[in-house]
């Protein structure tokens, strides 16, 4: 019997809490767990570091379902035990959490390396859209989250 090691996957317009994706993960075979978590930060991570007031996050209503097929492809091409991964959608106030993946496995290099590709793909392939607000009152729409 082959038990899917997709645990946990979501897009909520609910805070988000990392003891839950931490736990969709554990298993007693699993020597490595690895957990990154995104935050709303107070600027802009790009240019000039902006001043950021307010963020959104929006999401196609296919995106879990592409969500589901970058978790495929990491599960495949890694020894992955468990895997989860949550993204907030809506108004998020700074500091909040926008984003948290987990990956467990035999190893620890393995995990590290498996969660660094869940996150880097969910960011460049997920159909989830942020939209900032700045203190100047501008606006900017960022392509994927």
């Amino acid at each position: 019997m082959t038990t899917d090691p997709i645990r946990l996957l979501a897009i909520r317009d609910t805070p988000l809490s990392v003891d839950e994706v931490f736990a969709a993960v554990g298993d007693a075979s699993a020597g490595g767990t690895a957990l990154f978590v995104g935050t709303v930060r107070d600027h802009d991570g790009h240019a000039d570091g902006a001043a950021v007031t307010a963020l959104a996050y929006s999401a196609h209503p296919g995106a879990e379902a592409e969500l589901r097929r970058v978790a495929e492809a990491v599960a495949k091409d890694f020894p992955v035990i468990a895997l989860a991964a949550v993204h907030r959608v809506g108004e998020l106030a700074i500091g909040d959490l926008a984003v948290v993946v987990a990956v467990s496995c035999a190893h620890r290099g393995e995990a590290f390396e498996a969660t660094r590709r869940l996150i880097d793909d969910l960011k460049h392939q997920v159909p989830i859209w942020k939209h900032q607000t700045f203190a100047d009152g501008t606006t900017e729409w960022v392509g994927a989250c």
